[in-house]
């Protein structure tokens, strides 16, 4: 299967495939944490072939609900909001036209009710093996929702707080940002184990 994983730099959910035999490339306008195939620039320049699968994970940052107060709608910045939400709208259907099956990644936000884009399917990390919360919505164009693989949310619900929320207690840092997008790697693994049939 020949897999686009979009706006990834970390390679994690490239790698999953990879691993699996599939022919995956992960694209980010940054270069890639982990050695594999990776084309650093803009991910339209590979829209122009056709892909079996194509995983997005879109910038979030004006979309999220978390944003909300910058963001929101009468605040200063509510135009990027609007500007993101079109941008990812557009890259939304243009990977629909170039692969059969698509997934955009991205946390409970506004695309449901700024775009014409499908309700997401919500995934828990705690479903899939990590003792963790942080929902994240899946945006699929005929590709089934994922199925959890070891729900460990009785154990995680011993933790403090603070552990079981980790990526949002994560403290101030230049490389925040990147942490908290990074794939977990049982969600990553489910995508490559289901969806990774499908070819």
């Amino acid at each position: 299967m020949k897999v686009l994983v979009a706006c990834e730099y970390s390679g994690r959910v490239r790698d999953a495939f990879t691993k699996r035999g599939h022919d995956a490339l992960s694209c980010d306008l940054l270069d890639t944490d982990s050695p594999g195939k990776h084309y650093t620039g803009d991910v339209f320049d590979l829209l122009n072939e056709p892909w079996d699968l194509i995983i997005a994970h879109p910038p979030c940052t004006a979309l999220t609900v978390a944003g909300n107060r910058t963001y929101g709608e009468g605040k200063a910045k509510y135009p990027q909001r609007l500007e993101a939400c079109e941008w990812t709208e557009q890259f939304w259907n243009k990977c629909k036209e170039v692969s059969p099956r698509v997934c955009f990644e991205n946390p409970v936000g506004v695309l449901p009710r700024l775009t014409s884009m499908p309700k997401p399917s919500y995934v828990q990390p705690y479903q899939f093996g990590h003792p963790e919360q942080k929902k994240t919505g899946l945006f699929l164009h005929n590709l089934p929702p994922l199925e959890p693989t070891d729900n460990v949310y009785e154990y995680m619900m011993t933790l403090p707080k603070r552990e079981r929320e980790r990526i949002h207690y994560l403290p101030p840092s230049p490389d925040r940002w990147k942490i908290r997008s990074i794939t977990f790697q049982g969600i990553a693994d489910a995508m490559a184990d289901q969806w990774g049939s499908l070819g």
